[in-house]
């Protein structure tokens, strides 16, 4: 069994991940790198998991030693959708656990590029994902003994706030015009294949431990795996649903960028009007499809049918903002 590396070992998807991979492979295979290592549930520690200390912001060579002795790593991508700072922190990361003598990287990417094949996507949430995927093929074509997987997880099923200008069904009266939300899209055609996010963590983990108990079998070396839910629902629909919820009838009605930049709600989570303008690229890519497609992967890794949409919103879990 392969020594594996979670970094960083926090956030909702980490979290879920470690979870579910330390009931599938021995404890003390698994070192768990973050900022607050301390954080680890004590149980884990105690049952032999190790620890160790870093941030994408640690320096690449103090990275090389943090690495060190691991010889799979599931790198989680940094938490912002600023393509530019992503690709400045992520590449060196990568560049890192190879000197380190890393073998294979996982690496969470993102379902906002249509098809598994596809390289292209003109959401700013999806830039950095491609270039980060880029440079592990390039590693893996140019570095002997190197190889990847990249796990394109789907749109969570509880992000959809940041999807509807922070509508909360537990907190419905909050970002509402009357009965509306505000949102530049008109919410028809082509849609999301909504995901509950342990569902990835899990999956993920059964992917990490697959491919570190067999290596020679794995079949998604050097491959991109696409996490998706079991149907495509617009946001039309999605709203709907989300006002089934809420206990209102809930509808779209489509403004422009320039004002819904300008939304309270949505001047205060991104703080300034261009990264609220940056992220509003996820609209257009959602109209050409880039959230759309339906696979099969994630019900095969998980040897079961993912949760439906509607089963995960209306058992009450809780909103993110996380994606």
């Amino acid at each position: 069994m392969k020594t594996i590396g979670i970094f960083p070992a926090s956030g909702g998807l980490g979290t879920s991940t470690y979870h579910h991979l330390l009931a599938l492979v021995p404890k003390d295979n698994v070192i768990l790198i973050s900022r607050h290592p301390h954080k680890v549930p004590r149980n884990y520690t105690q049952a032999g998991v190790r620890t160790r200390e870093a941030s994408y912001e640690t320096a690449p060579s103090d990275l090389e030693k943090v690495f060190t002795g691991i010889d799979v790593l599931f790198l989680i991508s940094y938490p912002s959708h600023v393509k530019d700072y992503r690709i400045k922190v992520q590449l060196p990361a990568i560049d890192a656990a190879r000197r380190a003598g890393v073998q294979h990287v996982f690496y969470s990417s993102l379902a906002f590029a249509g098809e598994r094949d596809s390289t292209r996507s003109v959401a700013e949430v999806m830039q950095a994902h491609l270039a980060t995927e880029g440079h592990l093929r390039h590693l893996a074509e140019t570095a002997p003994g190197f190889t990847y997987t990249v796990i394109r997880e789907g749109i969570y099923s509880e992000s959809t706030p940041i999807y509807t200008s922070f509508f909360d069904p537990h907190f419905p009266d909050a970002t509402l015009v009357g009965n509306e939300i505000l949102v530049p899209h008109d919410g028809k055609g082509k849609g999301v294949a909504w995901v509950k996010r342990d569902e990835l963590g899990e999956a993920s983990a059964k992917l990490i431990a697959q491919y570190s108990s067999a290596p020679e079998s794995f079949q998604y070396v050097n491959q991109v795996v696409l996490l998706t839910g079991n149907k495509e629902w617009s946001l039309e629909d999605t709203v709907k649903l989300l006002g089934e919820v809420a206990g209102k009838d809930l509808k779209i009605r489509e403004i422009p960028v320039h004002e819904w930049v300008r939304l309270p709600q949505v001047k205060g989570y991104f703080k300034n009007e261009e990264d609220a303008r940056t992220w509003a690229t996820a609209w257009e890519a959602i109209r050409q499809g880039a959230t759309a497609p339906v696979t099969g992967d994630l019900e095969e890794i998980l040897g079961r049918k993912p949760e439906e949409f509607d089963v995960t919103l209306k058992g009450g879990t809780r909103a993110t903002t996380e994606q």
